[in-house]
């Protein structure tokens, strides 16, 4: 068997307001160099969304299986990702104490981060690191007008 291909990804997601215009991005970087970078926008919308959007974007951008390291500044995602996705599909979708809010995206993100080898990385934001800053420059960028 050979190994997953391995892919670096950086994510952000950003909004003016909360609900407001916000905007998302990703940049994938593969083992030989090769860089993409991608990112959209929504008119209304919620940070937590966008932040989702830009991982699970990054994601659907990948082929085949594959190892990712993926980078976020955001705690939710991040937490949401590794600590509470399995509780949430166990309480069919629902938290402890309420309703679950994007279960849409965390249903479409469960079903990518089943096809490949995804490790998480929190990094501070606005803290100076040069892809998080670049990867906030375009979610802003992306955001609609």
């Amino acid at each position: 068997m050979s190994e997953l291909p391995f892919v670096e990804i950086y994510t952000d997601g950003a909004c003016s307001g909360n609900p407001g215009p916000g905007g998302w991005a990703a940049i994938l970087r593969t083992m030989n160099g090769h860089e993409k970078e991608i990112s959209g926008g929504e008119k209304e919308t919620t940070n937590n969304r966008m932040e989702i959007t830009a991982a699970l974007q990054a994601l659907r951008e990948l082929k085949k299986p594959s190892q990712v390291l993926l980078h976020t500044d955001s705690a939710y995602l991040l937490n949401g990702a590794t600590s509470w996705l399995e509780d949430w599909k166990r309480r069919d979708w629902k938290r402890k104490h309420g309703k679950l809010q994007n279960i849409d995206l965390w249903q479409e993100m469960d079903a990518e981060l089943a096809k490949h080898k995804v490790e998480w990385i929190w990094v501070k934001g606005h803290a100076g690191d040069p892809m998080n800053e670049r990867v906030d420059e375009l979610a802003r960028k992306a955001m609609p007008r």
